[in-house]
């Protein structure tokens, strides 16, 4: 166990110019006192360790000392290959970068484990866009990708609905990561002059005019985390959708379907607030919708498990359709 601790500590150190002891030990989920004895203990192994004193201090690798790869287990190999995600790499225009950094990496690999990304390939593979959609790279990907990873400003046109109205608008944009959900390409991106962050659909940007001044993306606990804003910003979408609520009675067999139907969070916690069940072991649950008609498309998919008591408009809707399969079934 300490042994892949001081290991990960000479890759952190060797990643980065220095790093603060309190950075060192929330990246190795220890305390700053074991990074202090891990430090001298690699020191006296003959790894050139420097501790630089001070408020501003941290610790570095002096000497231009450089680590080899040859100490990768074989679980660490194949792990490394699954890192990439092909076909996105595709889409970004970054695939033959990624396959020169594999040929490179599988070069520096020790011999018995010069199989890992075939062995890896054969065991897993990531198919992102959902079942019955046709996957579509949009156009401008490689173009954003780019200024991604160079941190470029780059100004662009994106196409958005307004009123039911359709129209381009031009902002100026630092773009600081991309995502793929479902098989949708979205940026994470900071507008020029109003210090907010906005989330775009690539697929709906229209033009992208890269320039040549280039941005920052902070230092520490300042900078920026894509995956920590993307969950939150994905939590406060979902909570922004669910502005309606309905009432129901779920079978037991319907408490069980139900977060396959809905927003399986909202659902999770709709039923985890209801009361006890009645004589006929079903519970009433409280669950936010996005609106009536989302909600009786979603819980029409329930059929007998799950009877709508509120509100009464809803409720109708679904007396009128029991009685039509009524009538088409008998």
């Amino acid at each position: 166990m300490r042994a892949a601790r001081l290991i990960k500590m000479v890759l952190l150190l060797q990643s980065r110019p220095s790093m603060t002891a309190a950075e060192l030990a929330r990246e190795l989920e220890v305390s700053e006192r074991t990074v202090t004895r891990d430090a001298q203990a690699l020191s006296e192994a003959g790894v050139p360790v420097y501790a630089d004193r001070g408020r501003a201090g941290g610790y570095r690798l002096i000497g231009g000392y450089r680590t080899r790869l040859t100490g990768l287990a074989r679980g660490e190999a194949e792990a490394l290959f699954l890192s990439g995600v092909p076909g996105a790499l595709r889409e970004m225009g970054l695939e033959d970068a990624a396959s020169a950094a594999h040929l490179k990496v599988s070069a520096a690999l020790l011999p018995s484990l010069r199989d890992a990304p075939r062995t890896a390939a054969q065991r897993f593979h990531l198919d992102a866009p959902g079942w019955f959609q046709e996957p579509q790279t949009p156009e401008l990907l490689p173009a954003i990708a780019e200024a991604v990873w160079e941190d470029r400003v780059v100004r662009v046109r994106y196409r958005r609905t307004s009123l039911g109205q359709a129209e381009d608008v031009e902002r100026e944009l630092e773009p600081y990561g991309l995502v793929l959900k479902a098989g949708v390409w979205y940026l994470a991106a900071a507008v020029r002059g109003a210090d907010t962050f906005r989330v775009y659909r690539v697929d709906r940007f229209t033009a992208v005019e890269p320039g040549e001044e280039r941005f920052g993306r902070g230092e520490g606990e300042d900078a920026f985390d894509l995956p920590a804003f993307w969950e939150e910003r994905s939590a406060q979408f979902v909570r922004a959708l669910l502005r309606a609520e309905v009432v129901v009675r779920l079978t037991p067999s319907g408490v069980r379907q139900l977060p396959y139907a809905t927003d399986p969070a909202s659902a999770r916690e709709a039923v985890e607030s209801a009361g006890d069940a009645d004589a006929d072991g079903r519970i009433a649950v409280t669950l936010p919708v996005e609106s009536e008609d989302v909600a009786y498309t979603q819980l029409m998919a329930l059929g007998p498990e799950a009877e709508v008591v509120a509100p009464a408009a809803l409720r109708e809707r679904f007396t009128q359709a029991a009685r039509r399969m009524r009538g088409w079934y008998g």
